[in-house]
């Protein structure tokens, strides 16, 4: 796993918060997401530095992947916009989350844009699946 410079680094996620107050200790397991939206920034944030330990507890059991792709050395990632939420918050069972991530791949440049869909599972926020978005 890589890491950020230091805990008051700006966090990877793009929120404006410090990565020691933000993501951070979601990675750590001292603490869970309590929308989907903050566990879609700290997935962001775990592909950044390539934390697949936090990426599998975070992925719902029946569509976890046996390789995580996006953990590879020749991928930058460049920044996360969330565009829009629907639902996902405490009361919620399920909520989308439509962003867009740049990276880089050698010296390409790329845009991921998906609405991701997360659930309740074991009472706490799980990445079920996502729907892409093409130009």
């Amino acid at each position: 796993m890589k890491s950020p410079d230091a805990e008051l680094s700006p966090c990877p996620c793009g929120s404006g918060k410090l990565f020691g107050e933000c993501c951070k200790p979601f990675l750590d397991g001292r603490d869970s997401p309590s929308t989907a939206e903050q566990l879609m920034r700290s997935r962001y944030t775990a592909f950044v530095l390539c934390d697949e330990r936090y990426l599998r507890a975070s992925w719902h059991p029946d569509s976890c992947p046996d390789e995580i792709e996006a953990c590879q050395d020749q991928i930058r990632w460049l920044g996360l916009r969330v565009k829009r939420t629907e639902k996902g918050n405490d009361n919620d069972n399920v909520g989308l989350v439509e962003f867009v991530a740049r990276y880089k791949v050698d010296s390409r440049g790329y845009r991921l844009h998906e609405v991701s869909r997360f659930v309740r599972y074991e009472d706490k926020w799980v990445y079920k699946d996502g729907r892409l978005i093409e130009k």
